[in-house]
């Protein structure tokens, strides 16, 4: 045998005989444990002592026409509105976007027992979180709203801890519901014992009429729509009118947002529409509201770009197609004598960087924190601030 046969033949046997020690190894090894279940911390505990309090009892701030009959007590629009809005709009609004809960507590533990409609809890760009979550906000001492914690939902009912520890005093609480999910109920607890007091929703919302952007899309948690900042900011009760894909200037939906004893409208359905439907429904819709609110500020605005126009030009001329048509129905509407009208350019909303959506059509919460610096000053002179 030749030597190089001879130590091919040498390898290949210790080769052998090493796997067959491996095999007789694994098969020894005792088999690995299951990994612990994860614990939820903020999952309530069977020996706490809570009290509970139906937010029914008081009303949420954010339903539009409240004394209106409703199919579910959480759904955006009244029972009516099936069969005068198109399908896909009354769907939509069975989500509780935009719906706050106001309450008064001295608790330095806050609970929360809800379920949603829907078992899908999250979307593939936006987080359960945002979906499906709780968001709980507080005034500070300047009574200035701040952001305290949110629920983190992974099934449809959740009894929860929302936020524990908190520093001891009385102060006023807010929380936001799902973006995109209904609920069906919703209690909010504090140790028994503690002081609280639900809030009456405040008169007079600023109302919102748009597209998936102004529903929610795809903020990580409900408060950080730009709807919800500027409530925050001017302190306001706010109405989120925002149809997911379904923002269109309809003259339907336009009824009931003449039933609504508003601060302000804000037409913001252009990402939804193109130049012809801008030119057909704008100046209607518009003299619809100004025929039930002679004085009520209605703010126009342009659609955002999509973060990735620049690189396309179909993107770059609807948009501009878009902008000019709104600026022509704007402008014809004033030469007609409308007042109390104020019109939002759209081309910064997201800034200019390209970093403000998550898809180059929906906001992130850096676009929507860009949204609201831009509404701001147009809401400020709207509402005489």
């Amino acid at each position: 045998m030749r030597p190089t046969t001879a130590l091919l033949v040498t390898l290949l046997c210790l080769g052998a005989a090493g796997f067959a020690q491996q095999t007789k190894s694994a098969a020894k090894a005792p088999a690995a444990k299951a990994a612990p279940k994860s614990v939820d911390r903020f999952a309530v505990r069977t020996d706490e002592k809570i009290s509970w309090h139906d937010v029914r009892a008081t009303d949420l701030e954010g339903r539009a026409l409240p004394d209106a009959e409703r199919k579910s007590y959480f759904d955006r629009l009244p029972a009516e509105a099936d069969g005068k809005v198109t399908p896909a709009v009354w769907g939509l609004s069975r989500d509780s976007a935009g719906l706050l809960f106001r309450f008064r507590t001295d608790a330095t533990t806050i609970y929360a027992h809800y379920k949603v409609t829907k078992p899908k809890l999250e979307q593939p760009h936006m987080p359960a979180t945002g979906v499906s979550g709780l968001d709980l906000y507080a005034r500070d001492e300047n009574g200035k709203w701040r952001w305290v914690q949110v629920v983190r939902p992974t099934t449809q009912e959740m009894k929860v801890r929302i936020a524990e520890g908190l520093d001891a005093g009385e102060r006023d609480y807010a929380i936001y519901l799902p973006l995109y999910n209904g609920v069906e109920f919703l209690n909010v607890g504090v140790t028994e014992g503690k002081k609280f007091v639900g809030l009456k929703p405040r008169a007079k919302p600023v109302v919102f009429y748009g597209t998936s952007i102004t529903h929610g899309a795809c903020a990580s948690r409900p408060g950080m729509v730009h709807t919800a900042i500027l409530g925050r900011r001017f302190d306001v009760p706010v109405v989120n009118l925002g149809f997911s894909g379904n923002g269109r200037m309809d003259q339907a939906v336009g009824e009931f947002l003449t039933r609504i004893d508003a601060a302000a409208y804000v037409i913001d359905c252009l990402p939804n529409m193109n130049a012809a439907a801008v030119a057909e429904k704008c100046m209607p819709l518009v003299k619809q509201l100004r025929a039930a609110h002679p004085d009520t500020p209605i703010i126009l605005v342009e659609d955002r770009r999509n973060t990735d126009a620049w690189l396309k030009a179909s993107l770059r001329l609807h948009h501009d197609a878009n902008h000019a048509a709104l600026k022509a129905a704007y402008e014809q509407l004033v030469k007609e004598g409308v007042k109390g009208l104020s019109y939002v350019p759209g081309d910064l909303l997201y800034g200019d960087d390209g970093d403000g959506a998550t898809d180059g059509s929906h906001a992130s919460d850096l676009g929507f924190h860009r949204q609201a610096d831009i509404f701001e000053p147009f809401l400020k002179a709207a509402l005489g601030r």
